[in-house]
């Protein structure tokens, strides 16, 4: 039996939130199924933000509501940024909320008007809460490596928050690499010390392509017994509040990569780059994954 590694697609949410292209509900709703479909076994499918804030993530209770009548079973996601955020994506139905934390002061700031300090009590409130509703909590470290107003991140800063959190009962707990700064020996030194202290079961790792590292990073982290990644779908991303954020590591990659060595993601390639494609048509700015032309390519060969 191959060793399992869970990739959750974050597309339909980090991928279309910076996006100039606003795509309808309808059309978010196609490509989440079009990810599912490929074997993908979660996805982030939108968040409970503020409309003016980030407009493409409007109507993401429709999403979900569409997702729901069409009896989808996948396990989806909703990224949250405050309380409110939680309730909404409460009354959505959402089985599974992601939390952002923040790694510098600056990021908290720019991305939620809140101190770092702010954020952790937010979010322990949100944690207690969704403990009673029976609701999964993904509490990321955003800037975990490097922060575009603050500077290098210090990683006692993030090992601090990772146990805190990991105290707290969060069912998850993932280091983003939001402006993609990280390099592979950061990624090694950090995700092993974090696993040698607590484990890999609740650890993860998000990693923007800023840098041309994203893969190397996914890489260093597997190295360590990471065994969770997000990624999106065409390597569309790119946070609005981060300068010089580009997209995230290509799900098109990495699920490629861990399948040549030897890993189980679950997830059928072939489909895979039909939901690629469909990302590319429906955004227009979806660059694909860097393997995406030899993956066509070498699939094709196989089925001819």
């Amino acid at each position: 039996m191959s060793e399992r590694v869970i990739i959750t697609d974050v597309g339909p949410r980090d991928g279309l939130q910076n996006q100039p292209k606003i795509l309808s509900v309808e059309q978010r709703v196609e490509l989440v199924q079009a990810i599912a479909a490929a074997g993908v076994p979660q996805i982030e499918v939108g968040s409970f933000v503020s409309p003016k804030a980030v407009p493409a993530m409007a109507g993401t209770d429709l999403v979900f509501a569409a997702l729901d009548t069409a009896g989808f079973t996948v396990p989806t996601i909703a990224l949250i940024p405050n309380m409110k955020g939680y309730e909404l994506a409460r009354a959505a139905g959402a089985k599974t909320v992601t939390m952002v934390l923040y790694a510098s002061d600056g990021m908290a700031q720019k991305n939620a008007a809140m101190s770092m300090a702010e954020a952790e009590d937010v979010t322990l409130k949100i944690l207690a809460l969704a403990k009673q509703d029976g609701i999964d909590v993904i509490a990321t470290i955003a800037v975990a490596f490097a922060c575009p107003f603050d500077g290098p991140t210090d990683p006692a800063v993030v090992e601090i928050i990772a146990a805190k959190f990991m105290a707290a009962g969060a069912d998850q707990v993932v280091l983003a690499d939001t402006i993609g700064a990280a390099h592979p020996q950061q990624v090694r030194d950090l995700t092993a010390a974090l696993v040698a202290r607590h484990g890999a079961e609740k650890l993860g790792c998000h990693f923007h392509d800023t840098r041309a590292m994203g893969l190397a990073n996914v890489y260093a982290a597997v190295e360590s017994g990471i065994r969770r990644f997000d990624s999106s779908i065409a390597g569309l991303g790119g946070c609005p509040f981060a300068p010089g954020a580009s997209g995230n590591v290509a799900t098109d990659d990495i699920a490629m990569m861990l399948q040549q060595m030897g890993f189980d993601t679950g997830i059928n390639l072939d489909k895979l780059m039909q939901a690629s494609d469909l990302a590319q048509a429906l955004t227009g700015t979806a660059p694909g994954g860097r393997s995406k032309a030899w993956l066509q390519s070498h699939l094709a060969k196989q089925a001819g």
